[in-house]
């Protein structure tokens, strides 16, 4: 397309949207916004004010008002007249699994389940730790939680004992709810005996433990303190105990979310229950542009906030149909699946990680399994989880022919602080960028004495406080902490310890951690945008760049690359012209002379590649396993790869 045409779309997508309009109105009134938005939510009590100054760390939103979130997402629902509507569609490829619930079933089933966790003694502020695979019970169970006022911690399952045993330890939950049994595409993961092990470990003791048995997988029961959630449920329902939703404060914690902390102990994010469903709902029509009533795909798992936002309570305060699916997007049983998970369910959107992209491009670069499926009703793909790089979504964009739309989010924040706002009517995409911020979020770029820079120069993304409804007011137990982490380096702002910069029309550049941000000779360099310049190349299905110490410049590039399937050009080949195509894009300033090729990256079971531990072990530190990781072999591979290439690996702890 010539420049004139792009540049007229761009301008006509431009004036059609009405993302600046709001954002300013936001802006203006930020009270007036988001009590307009709260309306969209049934409150038992209304907020005595939108925003307190004066309450928690930096001020508190809806203080004085009541609500429910499981009323919300699931009760009024079947009160408004969509009881026999799907409210989740259970596909798992790998038990050959589909089940489809209604709104009526699952109130049926979180007032049933609610009622049993109020036999084992929970009362509204207990904790209850959830460590569950991908099934139906993991939705209900956070949803039974939040009916009772009970706080749901999920702990991702599959979880290694002594990780979990950190996260008993620091939310001491009444009762714990798990299942047997994980199930991955090659094989099947006992989650019990590693339950047991946690609790063994902690000093503190759950009451009860409430275990769904799978037939995979049957765990033995150890007696006083376990409970068979099938008979236990079936017994509650033919005695006709339900739980009623009881109202809770809109300042009380829905859920803690363990997130890694720098100093090995866990951090506790702590999700408020009232501006949590306020910002939820907006962002399904504001930023999604989904209607109630439709099918909605988030492809994550519960056990991310990813899971916590878009697979239970976004798409169900709205009114849409979920879809909780237990696979992976290749190897269940091909890089098709997710193509065959939209047509048989009539998906008209889909979140993911663009890793899971990346991955089904290097099985399936033409994008042939894509041409086999009736992707007729689908209009949009969503990434977030990592950097979107312009080549994936280029190549999505053109074997989908639907928009592809970047945005970025936090654990922390709940919900995205930078997106393409699709309910508003799209903005121009500038790949490489999540676009705007959001309603909420006032971003600045900051240099290290915490002076905004100007557009186009790289610092630190920082969030000019209060922060907006749904991101968290304090971390679990640890007010100090949540200051030291997050608000202590910028007064007046939350730090994100993300880099990058904002362009002349306030679109936002992610370029990777603070952390990713390397100094060659003096010169601070973006590993996201050599890691641009790598993803280019047609060869390259998807890579990780990494600062390596050195002597002489303090830190230099090493970029490791997987191939495509079917790619003949040998690999030494390949990472010649990658050293020639980051010296021509970046320039010889980039000091870039090491691309390595690998079979896989290793990478947490959401999808975000470890650069961390690889720095570490290609420096020579002493590295461990981390506990998110999905295939803990990827890091002997990487280690090798180093070694056939001449460089000293650091030893595992």
């Amino acid at each position: 397309m010539p420049a004139t045409a792009t540049l007229a779309r761009d301008t006509a997508a431009s004036s059609k949207s009405r993302y600046r309009e709001v954002y300013a109105r936001w802006k203006s009134d930020p009270e007036g916004f988001w009590g307009e938005v709260a309306r969209e939510i049934d409150w038992s009590t209304p907020a005595e004010k939108v925003f307190e100054p004066k309450a928690g760390i930096y001020g508190r939103w809806f203080v004085g008002a009541e609500c429910n979130a499981c009323h919300n997402a699931v009760d009024r629902h079947v009160a408004g007249g969509r009881a026999e509507q799907a409210a989740v569609i259970y596909d798992s490829p790998v038990t050959g699994t589909k089940r489809s619930i209604t709104y009526r079933e699952l109130q049926e089933e979180t007032a049933t389940l609610g009622a049993v966790l109020q036999e084992m003694g929970v009362v509204k502020g207990d904790r209850v730790i959830l460590y569950m695979p991908m099934i139906p019970e993991a939705a209900i169970a956070i949803l039974a939680c939040a009916r009772i006022g009970a706080i749901h911690s999920v702990v991702f399952g599959g979880f290694a004992a002594k990780e979990l045993a950190t996260r008993i330890e620091d939310a001491e939950p009444k009762v714990i709810l798990s299942a047997s049994c994980g199930i991955e595409a090659t094989r099947v993961v006992p989650y019990k005996p590693l339950l047991d092990e946690a609790i063994a470990l902690s000093s503190h003791k759950p009451g009860d433990c409430l275990i769904f048995q799978r037939p995979e997988a049957a765990a033995a029961m150890t007696e006083g303190r376990d409970h068979d959630w099938a008979e236990t449920v079936a017994a509650a329902k033919a005695a006709g105990r339900r739980a009623d939703c009881i109202p809770v404060a809109a300042t009380d914690p829905l859920y803690i979310l363990y997130t890694s902390g720098t100093t090995g102990k866990p951090k506790g994010v702590v999700r408020d229950t009232g501006g949590y469903l306020v910002a939820l709902k907006w962002s399904m029509k504001g930023l999604y542009g989904i209607e109630p009533g439709e099918v909605w795909w988030c492809a994550s798992d519960v056990g991310w906030v990813v899971g916590h936002s878009y697979i239970v309570y976004g798409p169900l305060l709205h009114g849409c149909t979920s879809v909780l699916y237990e696979g992976k997007p290749v190897g269940t049983p091909d890089a098709g699946a997710f193509w065959r998970v939209i047509a048989d369910h009539g998906a008209v959107a889909l979140f993911t990680a663009p890793t899971a992209f990346r991955a089904i491009k290097k099985e399936d670069p033409d994008g042939k399994l894509m041409r086999t499926y009736d992707l007729s009703k689908f209009r949009t793909l969503f990434l977030a989880g990592e950097r979107a790089d312009p080549d994936t979504v280029q190549w999505a964009e053109g074997k989908l022919g639907v928009p592809v739309i970047d945005h970025w989010w936090q654990t922390e924040t709940g919900w995205a602080i930078a997106g393409n706002p699709m309910g508003l009517g799209a903005l121009p995409v500038k790949y490489g960028s999540p676009t705007v911020p959001m309603p909420g979020y006032d971003l600045d770029i900051l240099e290290e004495g915490g002076e905004p820079v100007p557009a186009n120069v790289m610092g630190t993304i920082a969030v000019k406080l209060p922060l907006p409804p749904g991101c968290f007011p304090t971390l679990w137990n640890a007010d100090q902490r949540f200051r030291e982490s997050y608000l202590v380096r910028f007064p007046g702002y939350y730090n994100t310890s993300d880099a990058g910069f904002l362009d002349e029309d306030g679109y936002v550049y992610v370029m990777g951690r603070t952390d990713d941000i390397i100094n060659v000779a003096g010169h601070r360099l973006s590993t996201g945008g050599m890691e641009e310049v790598l993803a280019s190349h047609q060869a390259v299905a998807e890579c990780a760049v990494i600062g390596v110490k050195d002597e002489l410049k303090g830190e230099v590039p090493c970029g490791f690359v997987v191939l495509k399937s079917g790619v003949s050009t040998p690999p030494n080949v390949v990472e010649a012209e990658l050293v020639g195509l980051v010296r021509e894009k970046i320039g010889p300033v980039a000091a870039f002379k090491l691309a390595i090729t690998v079979g896989r990256l290793p990478k947490t079971r959401s999808g975000k590649i470890l650069r961390g531990t690889m720095k570490r072990i290609a420096d020579g530190d002493p590295w461990s396993v981390p506990a998110t990781i999905d295939d803990p072999a990827i890091l002997d591979e990487i280690a090798a790869a180093l070694k056939a290439k001449g460089l000293a690996t650091g030893a595992s702890a």
